[in-house]
């Protein structure tokens, strides 16, 4: 899975062709290790249809502030610049899946 920073989101997110959903997440948080494997899988399955990546909050503290990213782990999903779906907490793969449908 790919990393982006505060420098490259706009490029990398916002003005990607395709969905892409942004893991917000940090060293320290034991539910952001939970989901990274699950994010890892999806990403390999449905990589042509929605891109995943992660952004790292301690490094990277402009883009989290710019959306009120105030706990993690925090996907969100973003679709022609814009925000367009939020899902909050680690998440079993099944689950993860039925809130992606809409975009895989």
């Amino acid at each position: 899975m790919k990393s982006v920073n505060d420098a490259d989101f706009e490029t990398e997110v916002l003005k990607n062709d395709k969905p892409v959903l942004v893991d917000f997440w940090a060293e320290w948080c034991a539910p952001c290790r939970m989901v990274a494997p699950v994010l890892e899988e999806i990403a390999k399955e449905h990589g042509d249809k929605i891109s995943i990546v992660k952004l790292n909050i301690d490094e990277n503290p402009q883009v989290p502030a710019r959306y009120g990213i105030m706990q993690i782990p925090t996907m969100n999903v973003y679709s022609g610049g814009e925000v367009v779906k939020q899902i909050m907490g680690a998440k079993p793969k099944a689950a993860m899946l039925r809130e992606l449908a809409e975009f895989i």
